[in-house]
């Protein structure tokens, strides 16, 4: 079992910056892909950014390349998620996902943990 606390969310202006944070605890595995997803009022969940767990690799959805930034930190056993340029549209709840395998995917059906998520809105 592999537990995920999410932190950082919050209220911010258009424009503004929050950064998101993944504390992940219980077993460990080598190798590992993590994730964050958001979901807005009324609309499915979908992809924002993964990490391979190498930290080399990542991935973007295209509504957030060049505004967010994930990273990793292996000592800590803790994924960041800096988000900049932040716009209305990025409000919802973000949450934090983890795949056993390292396998790099956009799919939240493919992800085996999940946190509880953190509320982040941004006023426009």
């Amino acid at each position: 079992q592999v537990q995920l606390v999410e932190s950082g969310g919050g209220l911010v202006q258009a424009g503004g910056s929050l950064r998101l944070s993944c504390a992940a605890s219980g077993r460990t595995w080598n190798t590992y892909n993590m994730g964050w997803f958001r979901q807005a009022p009324g609309k499915e969940r979908e992809f924002v950014s993964s990490i391979m767990w190498t930290g080399r690799n990542t991935y973007y959805a295209d509504s957030v390349k060049g505004r967010f930034t994930i990273s990793k930190d292996s000592a800590k056993n803790t994924v960041y998620l800096q988000m900049n340029s932040l716009k209305a549209e990025d409000t919802g709840i973000y949450y934090c996902a983890f795949k056993v395998m390292a396998v790099a995917t956009m799919r939240g059906s493919d992800y085996d943990y999940w946190g509880q998520g953190t509320q982040v809105t941004v006023s426009s």
